[in-house]
């Protein structure tokens, strides 16, 4: 049986003069156009990848939006037997970078639509391309991300003795936690809401303090505040809606589907959108892992929001 070859890669978008411009890469070695990529570390999730990759390839930090089809092909592997590479992508918006060309890429062309298909080397690259198309027709394309976050692993209950809202990570949770951040990185969230509870702040705090970001903890959406008044945990998802700004929000098992229930009413419930909807209640009904990260795709804001993807990471 062929081996996988697990990859990951975006395609950068911008309006320039009023039209819609994509970001090709060229490389030398192959003579080809394509989409900036490239092959998972060890360990690493694909969102991950998908902007260290571009990084790395164009100089451009890139923001992750809505996830694109993925690419399978046939390749050789390191030891020229046959591999299948299956390369996951997403849109992505330019947040920052030098531009400086870097890993065998020799120039990025920022193109229209029309050029970047008449360009691209390979069939199989056009699929993303008019996938992204069809976003920005049905104006689904300028999306910000708000991530709800479960917290890592705890010691357990039962082997703590003091008050539980000081209960900390264990060690598989402080990795979690790296993982964490790595994953909201990926997305470049820019405003994170936290549980008070040590658990909820511990997982992520490496991600605020890696990005000079002020962590703003709540007590209401604590196991024991939500246990009292759930409608000031609602209110923090409410407030985060209104802003519209790349958010993250950690809290626990038991107030998280509340919460996920809000971004419910936020679904377009057509067929089309059928995929949505379940993983959002699916994630309620379940319950998220601990650690586990749920991306919410929104276009608009306040009571105009609302949600066109969902994706679920474990990490």
């Amino acid at each position: 049986m062929a081996s996988v070859i697990p990859a990951a890669g975006t395609l950068p978008w911008r309006r320039r003069d009023g039209r819609l411009e994509v970001a090709l890469v060229h490389r030398p070695k192959y003579d080809d156009w394509s989409w900036a990529k490239g092959k998972l570390d060890p360990g690493e999730h694909p969102c991950v990848a998908a902007a260290r990759e571009t990084l790395e390839e164009t100089g451009l930090v890139v923001r992750l939006g809505v996830p694109l089809p993925s690419a399978e092909y046939p390749v050789l592997d390191s030891t020229g037997g046959p591999a299948t590479k299956q390369v996951h992508y997403w849109t992505a918006r330019v947040t920052g970078g030098t531009g400086v060309l870097e890993h065998e890429i020799d120039e990025v062309a920022w193109v229209d639509v029309r050029t970047a298909h008449d360009r691209l080397h390979y069939a199989r690259d056009r699929e993303q391309l008019l996938a992204l198309v069809r976003a920005e027709r049905a104006d689904e394309l300028r999306t910000w991300p708000l991530a709800f976050v479960r917290h890592a692993k705890a010691t357990p209950r039962g082997k703590w003795e003091g008050d539980d809202r000081r209960r900390p990570l264990d060690a598989v949770g402080r990795a979690q936690a790296a993982s964490v951040a790595a994953v909201l990185g990926s997305y470049g969230v820019t405003r994170v809401v936290s549980s008070s509870s040590a658990r909820c702040v511990s997982t992520v705090e490496p991600y605020a303090a890696g990005q000079g970001l002020r962590l703003r903890t709540r007590d209401v959406l604590s196991e024991e505040g939500f246990a009292e008044s759930p409608v000031g945990a609602v209110a923090q998802v409410q407030r985060l809606l209104e802003r519209g700004d790349p958010a993250a929000l950690c809290s626990h098992g038991p107030v998280l589907p509340t919460l996920l229930g809000l971004l419910h009413t936020r679904v377009d419930h057509s067929p089309e959108r059928g995929g949505v909807a379940d993983a959002l209640q699916g994630a309620a009904d379940e319950d998220m892992h601990k650690g586990e990260v749920l991306v919410c795709h929104l276009v608009g804001r306040g009571e105009d929001a609302r949600v066109v993807d969902v994706e679920r990471i474990d990490t």
